[in-house]
């Protein structure tokens, strides 16, 4: 399973809530934040996740999160 893969899975977890690149990145225990950022962004790119300034479901900051929305 690639990291992509990973955060993917994550997120949909989290549905339907959001996470912020920080959780994700402490969550699936990746050593810098911007390896999460990167992958986030590119799932951005789909029509099934959103990304965008909101409270984070995991650390209740408001931050830029993450969510998975596809039906």
């Amino acid at each position: 399973m690639t990291v992509e893969d990973e955060v993917a899975a994550l997120v949909r977890q989290m549905a339907p809530f959001g996470i912020c690149d920080d959780c994700i990145a402490d969550k699936l225990s990746l050593s810098v934040r911007q390896h999460a950022n990167h992958k986030t962004r590119e799932l951005a790119r789909s029509s099934a996740f959103h990304r965008e300034k909101d409270l984070c479901h995991s650390c209740s900051a408001l931050k830029l999160v993450i969510w998975y929305s596809h039906s």
